[in-house]
């Protein structure tokens, strides 16, 4: 579960998930509406791969979401799903999705970058949340 929020002239995240593997799953998700006007219109036809390794949990966090955007900004990766392991402060994950085609697809916001701003990742009764601000 994730919801987008308004923060002055950027766009908060808020993520809560039953584990960190579906938190980290679910921002990915939540990053591709923040940059896709139409994210159901996006098909897994292209697998990829995903290693990050960051020295606390929020800055992988962080690392996380920068790799995704940057894949999306560099190489017009829009992705569809995606599979997760988080161990530690390292990820392990399986992208899923396709190029990013603008006579199937619209943008929805440009994202310049992912902040530290407000930037937490925690436990919270049971279940995980993480909160962090994407300038755009």
């Amino acid at each position: 579960m994730f919801e987008l929020f308004d923060h002055t002239a950027d766009l908060g995240i808020l993520v809560r998930a039953a584990s960190l593997d579906e938190l980290f799953e679910h921002a990915a998700t939540a990053l591709t509406h923040c940059l896709v006007g139409r994210p159901d219109a996006i098909q897994a036809t292209t697998e990829t791969t995903c290693e990050i390794e960051s020295p606390d949990l929020e800055y992988l966090f962080f690392d996380w979401l920068s790799e995704l955007l940057y894949r999306f900004d560099a190489d017009g990766f829009a992705i569809a799903a995606c599979e997760v392991n988080v161990s530690g402060t390292s990820l392990r994950a399986i992208l899923k999705g396709e190029q990013f085609d603008p006579s199937r697809h619209e943008y929805s916001h440009e994202v310049k970058a992912i902040t530290y701003h407000g930037l937490r990742v925690e436990q919270d009764n049971g279940s995980w949340l993480a909160e962090v601000i994407v300038d755009i």
